[in-house]
């Protein structure tokens, strides 16, 4: 392993409505030579919280999609090495530690896939699809961008070769039902425009068909049963978020 000099890390965060994640995010960003927190106008603590932070820089911006907020986040990043996190994540000190020497390798990939466990309230959900699941949160600011047409789960497209680390991102995605499910109907709203820019016309395959396949393909194929009753909750509101996504598209369609 050839080290070079010191290699300078900026944090991202782009947040609406976390005061219940924002002080434990920022405290495992505090290791980053920057931070940064785009927040869309929160309606609660979130920006107050944020802005009390010496060292974190604060802005706001309306929320158009996940995309554009993420590109705008970097444009004011000061450093090539980028962090983005998002609030509900948790870094672990390893995850950190492993982090910072990465950086400083002089055969530094452009981009680093982070494997993540997904988190039932305070239980690990081991299965529902979530076994397999990594993101790119690591990267360089000159080889990286969001692309703008997948303005929900979000696309980083990278230039050069991407590596992988070895610990994992806590993803604490689940803290109540209601809170999961009205996310899931957001990320269903948001996907309805992806497919308006596809031009697809929503048919009975779309409103029964796919909905249902992607219950069936998480709850059995990638063995949500066997994550009982959190595997069953997990696996249909993720097929809701199908299923809003095409009524959405539908609503959308009748208004041109």
């Amino acid at each position: 392993m050839i080290l070079q000099e010191k290699q300078l890390l900026t944090a991202l965060v782009i947040t609406y409505n976390e005061e219940q994640n924002i002080k434990k995010v920022l405290a495992d960003l505090a290791f980053a030579d920057e931070i940064i927190v785009i927040d869309s106008f929160s309606l609660d603590k979130t920006f107050k919280i944020a802005s009390s932070y010496q060292n974190v820089k604060v802005a706001q911006r309306s929320f158009d999609n996940f995309a554009s907020q993420r590109n705008y986040a970097l444009s004011l990043a000061s450093n090539s090495w980028i962090l983005f996190i998002d609030a509900d994540e948790r870094l672990t000190p390893e995850l950190q530690q492993e982090i910072s020497i990465i950086i400083h390798q002089r055969n530094a990939a452009s981009a680093y896939y982070m494997r993540r466990s997904f988190m039932f309230e305070n239980q690990k959900l081991r299965f529902s699809g979530w076994q397999t699941d990594k993101i790119i949160r690591l990267f360089k600011k000159e080889n990286a961008h969001y692309n703008i047409r997948k303005i929900v789960h979000e696309k980083l497209v990278v230039s050069g070769k991407i590596g992988k680390l070895k610990n994992r991102l806590i993803h604490h995605s689940y803290s109540t039902y209601e809170d999961y499910k009205q996310k899931m109907i957001l990320y269903g709203k948001l996907k309805a425009q992806e497919e308006l820019l596809k031009n697809t016309r929503p048919n009975f395959f779309h409103f029964y068909i796919r909905p249902g396949y992607q219950f069936l393909n998480q709850y059995l194929l990638r063995l949500g049963i066997l994550d009982g009753k959190k595997g069953f909750v997990i696996c249909y509101l993720n097929a809701l978020s199908v299923a809003v996504r095409f009524q959405e598209l539908k609503k959308i369609r009748s208004k041109n």
